[in-house]
């Protein structure tokens, strides 16, 4: 929605970093104006932990951020699934509005039979939000942008967007950094994933599958006990990593100048929650930890969705919002006037089903539309199929034995669902047919429709047909050489200016073979480098490399 997506100022350079919602900063913090940010993430996590009130198993280091820093309530991935979800995240835009909604698009065969591979092209304005940063250079070096080390954005990530990405993003990467450069890093923990609930299987299980809570979408044995205590064993060694990584960080000088983000990249991985557009699928924990822990403990009320996470770290570090983000800042100077009154989400083509779906949610209700009604909700998924779990629950459905609430799973599903998250948190009690909640339905049921149309949803075209709006007769487009001028500036300098003809194109350039800069603005090198010069439009081939004496 236009107004929902645009209701925050375009503000200058900001004097003062921070303006959380409730929280007053001390005039110290005030000082620093551009403050470390680091991203400690984990995968297919709902808020399984002590600090949102699930004590099933210890995680002393999230408890020490939830003590020492702000826990959000209601935050929300724009998809139940991890590649489209990343996309959101580092675009700031809704993937079934750019093209990035199916799961997946760069891997061989997994969008089915006869597909081929290929990346989402987004509008030609679109960026991964890190150029932004690594462009800021009015108050001294740009950030010092680090990866490590999943991307997975639907795209290739292109080589402008990280100074360091990858396996060397993983390790203290801040060390990396220039003299004077704040740091913006990513750090994911992969040991949380669906896929580690099989993979981890013959590791020692710290964790009695006697005494997990069972959710009552699931039939009761020990086959599904034993997985369920798994993911939460897997949600100690994660705690345990970010334990390390927050002694790097304190060790080396910078936890009271860095402003720490926790959060998962979708709900918990366990059967009937990846992939859904139910709380279970798209709920997170967030948790941020301020320096000087600037209100500590804690709650933050607000909605939030995954699209707000880029311009609020934009607005953290100073840098104007570009006007066509989808999200709204919800910390900084920039932060929006209005807090959400809605969160948005969608699927489509899961590895090779497709069925789509779109989800309006607001505090209390949430409202789901089908849009292939003659599907059934479980998506018979080779990957999936991996976890006992899933197996053991086809095994029951096989032998007529599961519960009335699971079976329901592989039951019709209605054109639209509703239902009263107060009352009934697991959303199992479909009211889109009772009279009383009619007026709840054809409000969330607008909000939808103008929400597809005003963010022009491709998850609605035929994926065949975007393969080829993306890449006309099913080739990659290029990226155009970027074009390399020197003119010389002093006896010991050249300024170096360089432009690519291709729209939205990003330009990196390096001298004499070091790492590649992002090049924003014209910049003086010196007369004797060898400067080299490659463009990359974000769905793209990159252009060639142009190489050029600055003499």
């Amino acid at each position: 929605m236009k107004a929902e997506s645009r209701n925050y100022p375009r503000l200058c350079f900001v004097l003062g970093w921070l303006m959380a919602s409730g929280i007053s900063l001390p005039t110290s913090a005030q000082s620093d104006r551009r403050p470390n940010i680091l991203w400690i993430t984990c995968e297919d996590m709902s808020a399984h932990l002590p600090a949102y009130g699930d004590s099933t198993v210890p995680t002393p280091n999230l408890d020490r951020l939830a003590r020492e820093g702000v826990r959000y309530r209601r935050m929300f991935s724009t998809n139940g699934v991890c590649a489209p979800s990343r996309s959101a995240i580092i675009t700031g835009m809704y993937p079934s509005g750019i093209g990035s909604n199916h799961m997946r698009t760069v891997e061989a065969g997994r969008a089915g039979p006869g597909m081929m591979d290929y990346e989402t092209v987004p509008p030609p304005e679109v960026r991964c939000f890190p150029e932004y940063l690594r462009a800021a250079t009015g108050q001294g070096p740009g950030y010092f942008c680090t990866n490590g080390d999943k991307t997975d954005y639907q795209f290739k990530a292109p080589f402008t967007a990280w100074d360091v990405n990858g396996k060397d993003g993983q390790n203290a990467p801040w060390r990396k950094r220039p003299a004077g450069a704040p740091f913006f890093s990513v750090i994911n923990l992969f040991v949380t994933h669906e896929s580690q609930v099989w993979a981890r299987a013959s590791q020692p299980l710290r964790v009695d599958p006697a005494r997990v809570k069972v959710p009552p979408i699931y039939p009761d044995n020990a086959v599904i006990r034993r997985d369920i205590a798994r993911n939460y064993d897997n949600i100690m060694v994660m705690d345990s990593l970010v334990g390390t990584i927050l002694k790097q960080l304190e060790g080396d000088g910078l936890l009271e100048k860095t402003v720490i983000f926790f959060f998962s990249d979708h709900g918990s991985g366990l059967a009937w929650h990846k992939r859904e557009l139910y709380d279970r699928g798209l709920h997170v924990p967030l948790m941020v930890r301020f320096p000087g822990k600037t209100g500590a403990g804690t709650w933050e009320e607000d909605l939030h969705s995954f699209v707000d996470l880029a311009p609020t770290v934009l607005s953290l570090a100073g840098v104007p919002l570009p006007t066509h983000l989808q999200g709204q800042a919800f910390l900084g100077n920039q932060k929006a006037k209005m807090p959400r009154t809605h969160i948005f989400a969608a699927r489509d083509r899961m590895d090779e089903h497709y069925d789509g779906v779109r989800a309006v949610r607001d505090r209390r209700f949430k409202y789901l539309r089908n849009y292939q009604p003659d599907r059934p909700y479980y998506q018979d998924l080779n990957y999936r199929r991996q976890m006992p779990m899933m197996q053991e629950i086809l095994r029951l459905r096989d032998a007529g034995q599961l519960p009335a609430r699971t079976q329901g799973w592989f039951g019709p599903k209605p054109p639209e669902e509703l239902y009263d998250l107060q009352t009934d948190p697991q959303e199992l009690n479909n009211l889109s047919t009772d009279p009383v909640h009619r007026a709840k339905l054809d409000e969330l049921r607008a909000l939808e429709q103008a929400w597809v149309r005003d963010t022009h949803d491709k998850g609605l075209m035929q994926e065949r047909d975007l393969v080829n709006l993306f890449w006309p007769e099913g080739k990659q487009p290029v990226t155009a050489n970027p074009n390399v001028t020197v003119a010389a500036a002093s006896a010991t300098e050249t300024r170096l200016s360089v432009t690519c003809p291709t729209p939205g194109a990003s330009i990196g350039y390096r001298l004499d073979g070091e790492p590649w800069r992002l090049y924003a603005r014209p910049v003086m090198v010196p007369k004797t480098a060898k400067i080299t010069a490659k463009a990359i439009r974000i769905g793209f081939k990159p252009s060639d490399e142009i190489t050029t004496s600055s003499e």
